[in-house]
């Protein structure tokens, strides 16, 4: 074979033109591929948007603005600063949203209720104030309802136990009120059940998951019709409640712990029973539990997806952004308007149009009618309240536990609920 020489500059320019060429093709091809993901995404979600699980907008209107709707800094519409504003939900083709009413563990024992109602109130204050883009609904047929008129369908999710103060009558007074979840715990214990801090060796169990009341605030919700969502809680607690339920219970903003083992996030034991319960893991955006520190990219959040998918099937898989009540969010996740981007990189992965519709919206509901299903509001509710040596608080009154026969205090109990007057006697 001829031995061809070619000048040393001729023969480099030739590899740096086929090299440039190479490279070109390839990002072409990328980004077309990219386009044709992202506009297959939008396809899909122009006809099943999404349902977040978790956004805090409440918190921040509380916290900027006191509640205040009607200041012009908090025109959703305009609204800086935060992760959620209309323009934002419209982008990102958000068609359902269980905006959290939540109070913070120091309302314990305190105002929670009162908290709670406030935030509970805002909530439908922005179902009032912008008629147009966001509707009020209680019910999976509400939601529908509000896919079809092209509006947000508004939820409320009460996010912590606390804020029903251990009190059956205030759970059901909220149910009435619209809450259609309830977090069991925030980032503390309640007297009946106990925190994914538990779990850190920071805080101690008190209820062993749930208490004998924790499980008939399980049992009520059931009857009332009301999501149990286990983020936040520990994982005895997530067990009892799932073992116990009678109706698929969801985690409305949680990660998978085998990608990243923090202790909000759902071990795989736990997500094998979601898989045999048909509950549900709505994937939390905080880069803390997606990555387990402070960064963390789009394509992060997707493998928790993937591996949720993996273990407890396609239809255990949810989005829970947690917009708004974190302070780090990943590259590429940034606000609420990202969601399609997550949909094309799903899409890129070879999740089905199928699959992605259901962890867009269809599992949710799916879990949402199988709540409704189980509820009976006719059916006898709990009345016994909480043992009264469980309750704390000095303002608290004890009005009707003297006379309920069946609530007679134990004398340790009742020494120790005495012990504040013997001593103010003793003082005097």
């Amino acid at each position: 074979m001829p031995h061809i020489l070619c000048p040393t500059g001729q023969a480099s320019s030739r590899l740096d033109l086929v090299m440039w060429t190479s490279w070109w093709l390839w990002a072409l091809v990328a980004t077309c591929a990219g386009q044709t993901f992202r506009e297959q995404a939008e396809t899909i979600m122009r006809a099943m948007p999404v349902i977040d699980g978790h956004n805090d907008l409440p918190w921040q209107l509380l916290t900027k603005f006191n509640n205040q709707l009607q200041e012009k800094r908090a025109n959703l519409s305009t609204l800086a600063g935060t992760h959620t504003n209309i323009p934002k939900l419209r982008a990102g083709f958000v068609g359902g949203q269980f905006w959290s009413a939540y109070v913070p563990c120091d309302t314990q024992d305190k105002d929670a209720v009162k908290r709670t109602l406030e935030q509970i109130d805002v909530i439908h204050r922005m179902c009032q104030a912008y008629p147009e883009t966001f509707m009020c609904v209680t019910s999976s047929e509400g939601i529908e309802q509000a896919f079809r008129e092209g509006k947000v369908a508004s939820l409320v999710g009460v996010e912590g136990g606390h804020s029903i103060d251990s009190s059956l009558g205030v759970l059901r007074a909220l149910y009435q009120l619209g809450m259609r979840y309830l977090t069991l715990t925030h980032s503390c214990n309640t007297p009946w059940a106990d925190n994914w801090l538990v779990d850190t060796g920071h805080d101690e169990a008190e209820s062993q998951g749930l208490s004998e009341f924790g499980k008939k605030v399980v049992r009520e919700m059931n009857r009332l019709g009301i999501m149990i969502d286990l983020a936040h809680t520990s994982v005895a607690t997530m067990r009892a409640a799932l073992e116990l339920s009678s109706a698929p219970v969801i985690f409305s903003h949680s990660s998978a712990y085998q990608l990243c083992p923090h202790k909000r996030n759902v071990p795989n034991d736990v997500l094998q029973l979601v898989k045999d319960t048909g509950s549900l893991v709505m994937v939390n955006f905080y880069t803390d539990y997606v990555s387990c520190s402070s960064q963390a990219k789009l394509t992060e959040v997707a493998d928790h997806l993937d591996h949720i998918r993996k273990v407890a099937g396609a239809q255990a898989v949810g989005f829970g952004g947690d917009y708004d009540g974190v302070s780090r969010l990943p590259a590429g996740l940034e606000d609420v308007s990202k969601y399609p981007d997550l949909v094309a990189e799903l899409l890129q992965r070879g999740w089905t149009e199928e699959e992605v519709k259901g962890a867009l919206a269809k599992n949710l509901l799916r879990v949402f009618k199988a709540v409704e299903k189980v509820s009976n509001l006719t059916a006898t509710p709990e009345e016994e309240p909480i043992a009264l040596n469980k309750l704390k608080g000095s303002c608290r009154t004890q009005y009707g536990y003297s006379a309920a026969p069946s609530l007679s205090h134990s004398p340790g109990a009742l020494l120790a609920s005495l012990a504040p007057l013997l001593l103010g006697l003793h003082l005097m």
